[in-house]
């Protein structure tokens, strides 16, 4: 068992299904530090952690299913087996993760007496909250995001299966971008990338920014109700999420019919040699924000080359004045993995701050976008945007490009596009 803390006993919840509407819940997800630690993905669950020597012990605790045998067979709608299909009981979940696991009724007089040495998750489980109020949260947060940052092989594996089912959900849209052009729009996209998403996964990892034409500028366009217009690129990033819950992060940012215009080409052409750039930086040792300073400074060079920038780069890059990220708001990449912007609670000296090391897995995304209404930018580029997004592993000689069997030189981009249409 990886171990949190020694001089604290960690509590640690997955969670329940959020409210839709009324008497409807959205699906459930579990926390995932929960799902980290456990690989159980029974919603209200909770994992207690005792400190021993050498690591900790550690008990599950579970709601168990109302069986034929029992009145809540029929009478509850939540937990009876009549309601939601067979479950498994605590004996099949102990079995299956070796793991002693007993009924969540029992966690109150487990936890009696320990509350003050308790560190907790706080605000994912309402039963929790109430039993350890005010236990400290952050600490074991922190600590389990900054173990999170660095994959085992099967976590690595895992990530690539999400990849590379991500890969298939991008060659299922580009397949269908001449009936999204017919008049079923972004929302046509989306259903796509879903459908692919839930047969080959767990379904998709974050909201999918299905964004086309003016809204390709938009860096969290998920209303995806847009029509998709001949002359357009669609930017598409999604990921999906496997049924281990690791998730990939892609964008590729697609001609709707296959080839670039001229100033479509000449953005993609800058922003794919940021992403050179960025890519060339990430290796063992470098400092986190390595790729993220080599992807401004070619964007920030050639937005100065097109008359863009009131100033030098080198006086644009300073850190009081960053002119170029008008047109660039967003960073240019984050940890991936159980969570799309992954380790998100690791302290800064071990994140942005930090180093990179084998292990680590990345989302590496530069990116343009020139709003339709930016008067600052020629009328040629308004209403373009463009990201590219790999994801890669570091490795102790350098990086993999998990993601690299999706094109993204434009000329062989452009080729994918039209091979995968009818």
């Amino acid at each position: 068992m990886r171990s949190a803390s020694r001089r604290a006993r960690p509590r640690r919840p997955a969670g329940h299904a959020p409210v839709r509407a009324n008497d409807t819940d959205y699906g459930f997800r579990p926390d995932s530090d929960f799902s980290w630690l456990t690989g159980c993905h029974a919603e209200g669950a909770v994992l207690v952690m005792r400190p021993v020597d050498g690591g900790h012990e550690a008990e599950l605790f579970l709601r168990a299913p109302a069986g034929a045998t029992e009145a809540d067979f029929f009478a509850n709608a939540r937990d009876g087996e009549l309601w939601i299909g067979p479950s498994p009981g605590l004996a099949e979940w102990s079995g299956a993760l070796e793991l002693p696991c007993r009924s969540l009724d029992e966690l109150p007089k487990a936890l009696r007496g320990r509350i003050p040495a308790i560190l907790a998750t706080s605000h994912v489980d309402p039963l929790l909250d109430a039993l350890v109020p005010g236990a400290p949260a952050g600490e074991l947060r922190r600590t389990l995001s900054e173990l999170r940052r660095i994959k085992d092989d099967w976590e690595v594996g895992e990530l690539r299966r999400a990849v590379d089912a991500t890969i298939l959900a991008f060659g299922d849209v580009a397949g269908e971008l001449p009936t999204a052009i017919a008049g079923g729009g972004e929302r046509w996209l989306e259903g796509t990338f879903d459908r692919r998403a839930r047969t080959e996964g767990n379904g998709v990892g974050y909201a999918s920014i299905v964004a086309a034409g003016p809204h390709a500028p938009v860096l969290h366009w998920t209303r995806n109700n847009g029509a998709v217009a001949e002359d357009a690129v669609l930017l598409l990033d999604a990921g999906v999420e496997v049924d281990t819950l690791y998730t990939a992060d892609i964008t590729r940012t697609l001609p709707v019919t296959g080839e670039y215009s001229a100033a479509q080409r000449k953005v993609y052409d800058l922003v794919l040699t940021a992403h050179h750039a960025a890519l060339a930086a990430v290796r063992p040792g470098a400092q986190y924000m390595d790729f993220h300073r080599a992807a401004m400074r070619v964007l920030a060079e050639g937005l100065h080359d097109w008359g863009l920038l009131p100033v030098s780069p080198d006086e644009a890059l300073e850190s009081v004045n960053q002119h170029h990220r008008r047109y660039i708001v967003c960073g240019v990449g984050h940890f991936l993995g159980l969570d799309v912007h992954d380790c998100a609670h690791a302290g800064a000296h071990t994140y942005h701050e930090g180093a990179l090391e084998p292990g680590m897995t990345l989302a590496v995304e530069p990116g343009l976008y020139f709003h339709p209404n930016d008067l600052t930018v020629p009328p040629e580029l308004r209403g373009i945007g463009v990201r590219i997004e790999d994801n890669v592993l570091v490795t102790s000689g350098g990086i993999d490009i998990l993601s690299a069997a999706l094109p993204i030189e434009p000329d062989a981009l452009q080729h994918w596009v039209l091979t995968h249409q009818p």
